[in-house]
This record gives structure tokens, sequence and C-alpha cells, in this order.
């Protein structure tokens, strides 16, 4: 029996723009550093993708990732991928970079593929449950694709 004064996970509430829910039902936000702050419940934790580490009022982790490109240490980022699925098992996990798409799409299709989805579709799983215009390069989709191997 649950004890009702102990609070629970705080996950994202399933109507909060931006979010992918995962084959296993795990919610993780992404979304554009570009834009405000959506309302809401801010993050539990951060993966951010961008060239420099963005100032945030929560904990955080972020990979060096040039826009248009691929990150500059492939392994950290995988780490940071399986920090960002296994946090977001308990907790309201974001994921970033400056226009919410690309960098943001691929890690998110990358941790579709943690979370059991097939390296070959992990790409059309985040068009179809994200965005349409997530992961923008072709080395960004190679990129999703060798994760697995």
């Amino acid at each position: 029996m649950t004890d009702p004064t102990t609070p629970g996970p705080t996950t994202w509430d399933p109507t909060t723009p931006g979010l992918l829910r995962l084959p296993s039902g795990r919610l993780l936000r992404g979304r554009g550093l570009s834009k405000p702050l959506p309302p809401g419940p801010q993050p539990d934790f951060g993966l951010y993708l961008l060239g420099r580490p963005p100032h945030v009022d929560w904990p955080s982790r972020w990979v060096r990732w040039p826009d248009f490109r691929l990150p500059t240490d492939r392994t950290d980022a995988t780490d940071a991928f399986r920090e960002a699925w296994e946090r977001s098992a308990t907790q309201r996990v974001e994921l970033a970079c400056a226009g919410g798409r690309g960098r943001t799409g691929t890690a998110l299709a990358c941790i579709a593929v943690l979370d059991g989805v097939p390296a070959a579709e992990a790409v059309a799983y985040v068009r179809e449950h994200y965005s349409r215009h997530a992961v923008e390069t072709p080395w960004q989709r190679k990129f999703v694709e060798r994760l697995a191997q």
C-alpha cells in the first residue's frame, strides 16, 4: 500500500506541449531555447545540446553539439541520452537545443532507441510523435541508426 503523504514521481502532465511519449510510457519534453519557457512546472533535469552551456535554474547536463552537426564527443552524448532516459522514469526531463528540432529531435530519436524503438524506425517515430521537422540532416539520421551498433 502506498503512503498518500509520500510524493510520487514527478513526471510531465500528458497535455504538456512538446512531449514525446516513448513506447515504455516515459515522457520527455523537447523544446527550443530560442522560444520562451513554456508555462507549467519546470523540468527536474535538462539535457542541453548546444555549442555552449545555457544557464538554467534546475539540474542539467550539457552536450557540446554545434548546430546542424553531431555531438563533438559521441560517447559523452550517448551517456547523456542514457541518463536522460533513466531520469525520465521518475522525473520531468527536458531536452533542448536552439530551435528544438534538429539536435533535440536527434537526441529524442536516440533515446527512443534506448527505449526499444528499432534504430531504423526511430527518426520516423520521433517525427510522428514529436515534430515532423525533427532530425534535420542526413548525418543526424545516420547517427541515430548507428547508435544501436
